[in-house]
């Protein structure tokens, strides 16, 4: 039985290409494996933190934090040697907030195949000089 909603079934389905445009891309290294010897979650985890950060904090000029994540998908392992690649996509802009929906796609070493491997939604909050949350007015679009 698939356990998932519509919503997640949409989220999760393997699309053609990825969503968005590309934010970061780096190389898997054997540094970054788990016992198992696949890469650790939690670096594939930063990855994508770091790439929402890049397109919130040009989107909205100015420092963003990351509030929220929501919706964490690992569809894939991911390998040594793959080129891993992540996407983000606006989903949501609030007044001081941006929901982002961010994709991790790999190139497989050798194969030149896309795989989509893992998918979240990461929240960030635009902040002032002080830290507070600011206004990230319409050109965030």
């Amino acid at each position: 039985m698939w356990p998932y909603t519509d919503q997640e079934t949409e989220f999760l389905a393997p699309p053609c290409q990825p969503r968005g445009e590309l934010a970061a891309r780096t190389l898997a290294m054997p540094a970054d494996t788990n016992p198992a010897g696949d890469i650790f979650g939690g670096w594939i985890m930063s990855l994508m933190d770091a790439a929402g950060a890049i397109t919130a904090t040009r989107r909205t000029e100015g420092r963003v934090v990351t509030a929220a994540v929501s919706n964490i998908w690992f569809l894939r392992p991911v390998k040594v040697g793959d080129v891993v690649c992540c996407y983000t996509d606006p989903l949501r802009i609030g007044r001081t907030s941006m929901t982002l929906c961010v994709e991790v796609w790999v190139l497989r070493q050798g194969r030149g195949s896309r795989v989509k491997v893992t998918a979240a939604e990461f929240t960030f909050v635009a902040l002032d000089e002080a830290g507070r949350p600011r206004p990230i007015g319409s050109e965030a679009q």
